[in-house]
């Protein structure tokens, strides 16, 4: 059993048990950097504040906390301190990096006071780093590219939210996402789960034929709204090819759509002749028998079979092109309803039509050519199977088409031969060249059709015309002044430059020296024409010329006047004598008369005398006297006089008969002693002496 303790003893250990109670406080307080009392802050290292917040991407260049450290120690940063984020200096914590929240978002500094090596105390001072929204969000694809079936059901979720969401390394950030078409009408067909849910949704029924392919553009945005700062994007592609699948049966063409979906298709019509076999398909109307897959992009094989209505066996169908054909002869008339079936090569879905074919009591009509005369053109040299070309259309081949006007639907049963012609042939409805063609020109071909079920036939003509080929641009070209040899027998035709089988503007076909040479001869053949004239411009008017030349002529006395002779406003245009019947209105020929030539001298004051004979006008009053032979008489008349003197136009015997008409300048006797040139007239026209014909006192009109 201890002893018990004096006075002086509790003492002493009541002290002790004081420093007891009070050491854990003051090594906690070491521990946590706040040392209580001016004695623990002289004996520990120690600092004001442990813990501080940074927003990340902040650069702190001030010290973070000033370390106090007593004489005789040292601090320095501990093993478990963040690496390379803190440095002490001058008893100073600075941080080192620009904190950043998706690196690190918790910085810690180990300060670990010493003497002598030996720990003392250490100290944590804690940095929490504060995120903000600096990064933008990621998709794991650029392109995303899926296939829909046609089919998918409405409301289904085509692409789930997790294959289409974005990633953002702000862990606090709340992504938005929008959809946006680039295909016009996409976004009738598919739209977002939600705003923050990305997953894809089918909207209405797809549909191939329209809307084979779609693509949208997926963009994700980090701000509700786009004007918020600091707000964050990004966009992906999404590809939807939508995948036909079977829902539609065959479909007979042509057919028109009622509601885009459904398609109503078409029913046949045909005729045949009673009695006969065609030889061909029918024609039916509006087309032949045809059906094809309604799902096309499937576009599976269609067989074709008539399921009803084939009376007798009559009528046979191509399982694969739908030709209807007649197996038998129909004996009367009478109408089939044929029921054709269409089904797809799977045997999963078909469709039916009506076929209806009357046979009809053939008349024998022959058929029709809408032309009577057809023209074609064909190059010199031509082989045998060469088509020939329509000449209204060259660069088409010439095509003969006849037509049954009674039964129009077998045309196809039409033949076509020529007839009378070996050059030729014909292959279906177009012209062949039958042999080479070695001869140039213009050739007629008869061209017969034969309707083989009616047995009638028609003709018609084509007209061929054969021509040389055009030359090659590379032909020689002559010497200026030479001319090239051409083949005897061959004709050679140019045509404008520009115009088809013209030659190019670049083919002179003569040279500057031609071209002179030319202009030198037609220049003297102008001299010539211009000499010649002058000669009969003096033959003919040389005697007036004379006569007048000199003294001026004297008035006649009066009553001589020729009332005919009168101003160009003053002519009388009444009917001369002529024959006794009075011709039409219409008939009625104008008096011709000669003008009056003007004098060569003015007038003036000089006495009158004798006046020339044939030189001035002479009164008609005279000649219907019978007075000199000089005077001057009526111009028209019935017979051709032999007197000179005077000119006159002579007709036939009947004035609305077709003669020539003759002008009979015979100079009077006085003049240049010529004589007469008119002769006899035969029967209704000239006479075939040797006065009759055209002399040099005498001019046609």
């Amino acid at each position: 059993m201890p002893e018990p303790l004096g006075p002086s003893r509790r003492v002493t250990a009541a002290k002790m048990g004081a420093w007891a109670l009070l050491w854990p406080p003051l090594l906690l307080a070491g521990l946590l950097g706040q040392p209580p009392g001016a004695l623990a802050q002289a004996q520990y290292c120690s600092v004001n504040k442990t813990y501080f917040e940074v927003e990340e991407n902040t650069s702190v260049t001030e010290p973070l906390v000033d370390i106090h450290v007593p004489a005789g120690l040292e601090v320095t940063l501990g093993p478990s301190s963040t690496p390379f984020a803190f440095r002490i200096l001058r008893n100073q914590l600075f941080l080192n990096v620009t904190p950043d929240y998706e690196e690190n978002s918790l910085l810690q500094a180990e300060l670990r006071c010493e003497r002598g090596g030996s720990l003392v105390t250490q100290t944590r001072v804690i940095v929490s780093v504060l995120d903000i929204n600096d990064n933008s969000p990621e998709f794991s694809f650029t392109t995303k590219e899926i296939s829909v079936e046609e089919d998918t059901k409405v409301s289904s979720t085509v692409i789930p939210e997790t294959e289409l969401e974005a990633k953002d390394p702000d862990v606090n950030d709340i992504l938005f996402y929008t959809l946006q078409e680039e295909t016009t009408g996409a976004s009738d067909y598919f739209s977002l789960v939600g705003a923050n849910r990305p997953a894809l949704r089918l909207d209405r029924p797809l549909d191939f034929d329209k809307r084979p392919k779609m693509a949208f553009r997926l963009l994700v945005r980090d701000t509700p709204e786009e004007d918020v700062e600091p707000s964050h994007t990004a966009t992906a592609t999404l590809v939807l090819n939508v995948m036909p699948a079977d829902l539609r049966p065959p479909w007979f063409l042509p057919c028109s759509f009622s509601d885009g979906y459904v398609c109503i298709q078409a029913q046949y019509l045909g005729a045949v002749p009673t009695g006969h076999i065609l030889p061909s398909p029918l024609v039916l109307r509006p087309g032949p028998i045809y059906a094809e897959d309604g799902d096309r992009g499937i576009n599976q094989r269609i067989i074709y079979s008539i399921q009803d209505g084939n009376v007798n066996g009559t009528f046979i169908i191509h399982p694969d092109s739908g030709n209807l054909t007649m197996a038998r002869s129909v004996p009367s008339p009478m109408t089939f309803l044929l029921l054709v079936k269409g089904q797809q090569a799977d045997l999963t879905r078909y469709s039916v039509t009506q076929v209806t074919v009357r046979a009809v009591a053939a008349a024998g009509s022959p058929p029709h050519f809408p032309q009577s005369l057809y023209r074609g053109t064909v190059a010199l040299g031509s082989g045998a199977g060469v088509a020939v070309k329509d000449k209204a259309a060259p660069t088409q081949p010439l095509r003969i088409q006849a037509q049954d006007p009674e039964f129009p639907d077998l045309n196809s049963a039409i033949t076509y031969r020529i007839t009378n012609h070996s050059h030729f042939r014909m292959e279906g409805e177009v012209v062949l060249t039958a042999t080479t063609l070695l001869q140039a020109g213009t050739f007629y071909a008869e061209v017969e059709a034969n309707n083989t079920v009616t047995l009638g036939t028609t003709t018609t003509v084509i007209e061929i015309q054969v021509s040389e080929q055009e030359p090659p641009p590379t032909a020689q070209t002559s010497e200026p002044g030479t001319s090239q040899p051409m083949t005897p027998g061959v004709s050679r035709s140019t045509a404008p430059s520009g115009m088809p089988g013209g030659r190019p503007s670049e083919d002179r076909r003569f040279s500057a020296v031609d071209m002179a040479t030319l202009g030198g001869v037609l220049g003297a053949l102008l001299l010539l024409a211009v000499l010649g004239l002058a000669i009969l411009v003096h033959k003919h008017y040389g005697p007036r010329l004379k006569c007048c030349s000199g003294k001026a002529p004297e008035p006649e006395p009066l009553g001589s006047d020729n009332p005919a002779f009168q101003p160009d406003h003053k002519t009388n245009w009444a009917p001369a004598p002529g024959p006794t019947h009075d011709p039409k209105p219409s008939e009625t020929p104008p008096v011709l008369t000669e003008p009056t030539t003007p004098s060569l001298t003015s007038p003036g004051p000089e006495a009158p005398g004798p006046s020339p004979p044939g030189s001035g006008p002479e009164s008609p009053a005279a000649a219907h006297s019978g007075e000199s032979p000089a005077a001057v008489r009526s111009i028209l008349t019935k017979e051709r006089r032999p007197e000179g003197g005077y000119k006159a136009v002579w007709f036939g015997e009947d004035i609305g008969a077709e003669a020539d008409v003759v002008v009979l300048n015979a100079p009077t006797p006085d003049v240049d002693g010529a004589g007469d040139s008119s002769g006899d007239e035969d029967e209704g026209g000239w006479g075939r002496g040797p006065h009759d014909a055209p002399g040099n006192d005498s001019t046609y009109i």
